[in-house]
């Protein structure tokens, strides 16, 4: 197997970062501020899923045009067979509680990821920290797309592996933390201060999650104002008024015109990977 093209996988300085962050161009940059409120419906675990998005990291992230980045790693090599996979860990990343992220999180997390399925890595045959506090993934087999599917926003890192916390309850290193939240009925999230990225995303002061059961009257909520986004399976009576995403004929989500979002989304996953609350913003 030839060396790896790492140019590919990396993007660097803080322009090319706050682009790739947003898709956006500069005449499309963010603005901060405001609270976003999406109406969710109750089964599908969406409330759940955006909330650990909003809440936790993961190694490494697909930005809405598609280039990989480093999010809790900074870097990542593999030797020239793939087999062995080294990720550089940011320093200095704390959880909201206050705890400093460590080399020991991430492999306990990975390995919670492994024992409920969500991640399958064949032929992993150890995870370690070496000498340098880089984290190992040593394989049986070369794998060239390991730092792609670590990116998934699923495979979070949580302190001491502990994935499966009630919403109330998560405790992540993301640009939002908990304000309240019950399971199955709400969620609200506020900016966190001095958050490693707080110069390239998280644009909200906050993020409202509100389950409305019935289609119906989400959308309503959505035409009389009283949400910015809602999660719809179908558009009659929206047409014109609201954006659709991902597109005007597949839609998942349709959000008022005053709603960011950006231009171009990764195509790897739905709903922009469920990064509504550091993607999207208020205009």
């Amino acid at each position: 197997m030839k060396r790896l093209d790492r140019r590919a996988l990396f993007a660097s300085g803080a322009a090319a970062a706050l682009l790739a962050a947003t898709g956006a161009g500069m005449e499309q940059t963010p603005r901060r501020g405001g609270t976003l409120r999406v109406a969710v419906p109750r089964e599908g675990a969406f409330l759940a899923r955006v909330a650990r998005a909003t809440v936790y990291d993961q190694l490494t992230e697909v930005a809405p045009d598609g280039v990989l980045r480093g999010e809790l790693a900074t870097g990542w090599r593999s030797d020239e067979t793939a087999r062995r996979w080294e990720f550089r860990l940011r320093q200095e990343v704390s959880f909201h509680d206050g705890r400093l992220m460590t080399g020991a999180d991430v492999i306990a997390s990975i390995e919670a990821h492994l024992l409920t399925g969500e991640l399958q890595i064949a032929g992993l045959r150890s995870l370690d920290l070496s000498s340098t506090g880089d984290v190992v993934f040593d394989l049986a087999d070369g794998s060239p797309h390991l730092p792609y599917r670590l990116a998934d926003t699923g495979l979070v890192i949580a302190p001491d592996g502990d994935i499966c916390a009630a919403l109330a309850d998560l405790n992540g290193t993301g640009l939002y933390r908990v304000d309240r939240a019950q399971d199955e009925r709400h969620f609200r999230a506020r900016r966190a201060d001095d958050n490693y990225r707080s110069e390239i995303a998280g644009w909200l002061d906050a993020l409202d999650l509100i389950v409305i059961p019935d289609p119906s009257v989400r959308a309503e909520a959505l035409r009389d104002g009283f949400v910015d986004v809602a999660a719809l399976p179908v558009t009659k009576g929206l047409q014109g008024q609201f954006h659709f995403h991902p597109s005007d004929d597949d839609v998942a989500l349709a959000a008022a015109k005053h709603v960011g979002l950006p231009p171009r989304i990764s195509a790897r996953a739905p709903l922009d990977e469920y990064r509504i609350a550091e993607r999207w913003w208020l205009a």
